[in-house]
């Protein structure tokens, strides 16, 4: 198997292998001066390796194999009188039998995993206000459960943000986040639109201000308030996206004991979204999310089953969205449901999950039908087995099924029978 970035890989090692024993000692700490602040940072690095097959038997393309490595090394400064700097380069290779969107493999099913190297983050920070840090530049934000705000930590190549954030602590059992974005970096990387697949895939340049603030002084469940004001520019919207809407919400989330060894999980969340800036849409559509389940032990195996009920919501014209989220996260690892149908979604799903000997065994189920008319739209078996050996080593596997309900379903385009298997492995340091 040959990678085209085999040399860049190898060069990228080498930069870095100095400080990478530097990594091994004291972490980055407040420096009394600004030489001490630069030699006396951080080195982080990450090798991942997957593989990923695709089999949509139904759609024509031929079945996808992507084998890609990702090489990623970071270095943080320590800080001068609350000023510090961070940068992160990665690097991703792969093979040729498998559309990324970027490489021209049309004849594949895809894998969203481009082959190049770019700047991951890049962010000056200071932490000169009280309970405060202030970051600008490019940087990974996570809100509650990347439901709406996430880094796509699956990809290869992680979703960043071009802004500014701030995270304040100072009142008590309480944390505010604030931020600004003008620019999101997408997973497909901005190659994508020189390759002619649009802006959908590209980065996605906006103007949007974000605000999150989570209390965590109840007992029985931490509370979360939102809004989330996406404004995409014009060049964004001329390619039809249309993605510029005002998402005020409020999510809870908790866990009360109930016996010896057994817990109570619950989760709650409500959104109402609407158009927003000059978006030319008038629309009003809403997210609904009630999980619940328990934690407890099966012959000391530590378990945990939840069912729960997600909506994203349609008034038969536009539905709800979600694009800067984590996707793979929600809705099957199949990734049918990486857009929202024009008529919306519903997804009544259980997940059932333990640890064996060390190995964490997880096996969730999905029954998928629309919103607005209320047709179904399939139905999803997802598996995983992963294992993390200690800090440096882990290793995994997953399998996605999905079966639709009608062959050829106009309401939604993506619902094609879907197979998917992963094998992985990471090193971290």
């Amino acid at each position: 198997m040959k990678f085209r970035s085999r040399t860049l890989l190898q060069k990228m090692s080498a930069l870095f292998a100095p400080f990478a024993f530097a990594a091994l000692g004291p972490e980055a700490h407040a420096a009394d001066t600004i030489t001490e602040a630069l030699t006396g940072g951080k080195v982080t690095a990450n090798l991942q390796y997957r593989y990923e097959n695709v089999d949509q038997p139904t759609s024509g393309l031929k079945t996808a194999e992507a084998s890609t490595f990702r090489l990623r090394l970071g270095y943080e400064t320590a800080e001068y009188k609350g000023f510090g700097a961070m940068v992160q380069i990665e690097s991703i290779a792969g093979n040729h039998t498998y559309n990324s969107r970027t490489n021209g493999q049309t004849g594949y099913s895809v894998v969203a995993d481009p082959r190049g190297t770019e700047i991951n983050q890049a962010y000056l920070s200071y932490s000169g206000l009280p309970q405060t840090k202030v970051k600008y530049g490019r940087q990974v934000i996570r809100l509650d459960n990347d439901r709406w705000i996430g880094n796509v930590v699956w990809r290869q190549n992680w979703q960043t943000y071009d802004g500014v954030t701030a995270v304040n602590q100072s009142l008590p059992d309480t944390t505010i986040t604030a931020a600004y974005l003008y620019n999101v970096n997408r997973v497909f990387t901005n190659s994508s639109i020189d390759n002619g697949t649009g802006a959908l895939m590209g980065d996605h340049k906006m103007s949007s201000p974000l605000i999150n603030i989570k209390y965590s002084g109840f007992k029985f469940a931490d509370i979360v308030g939102y809004g989330y004001f996406l404004d995409y520019d014009s060049a964004a919207k001329a390619f039809g996206r249309n993605n510029s809407t005002r998402t005020l919400g409020i999510r809870a989330t908790g866990s009360a004991p109930i016996g010896a060894g057994t817990k109570l999980l619950y989760s709650a969340e409500y959104a109402d979204q609407s158009d927003y800036a000059d978006n030319p849409n008038n629309y009003n559509v809403h997210y609904t999310l009630l999980e619940g389940g328990v934690g407890f032990n099966v012959a000391n195996l530590p378990t945990t089953f939840k069912v729960g009920y997600e909506l994203l919501s349609s008034n038969g014209k536009q539905s709800l969205s979600t694009p800067l989220a984590t996707l793979f996260a929600f809705n099957g690892w199949a990734d049918v449901f990486l857009a929202t149908p024009a008529k919306g979604l519903q997804d009544v799903y259980g997940t059932l999950s333990t640890t064996v000997a060390g190995i964490v065994l997880r096996a969730d189920y999905h029954d998928f039908q629309a919103d607005f008319g209320g047709g179904k739209y399939g139905t999803e078996w997802d598996l995983m087995a992963e294992k993390q050996f200690d800090k440096t080593w882990s290793v995994g596997t997953r399998a996605a099924f999905f079966r639709t309900d009608r062959v050829g379903n106009p309401d939604c385009p993506a619902c094609i029978d879907t197979d998917k298997f992963w094998l992985y492995g990471a090193m971290n340091f």
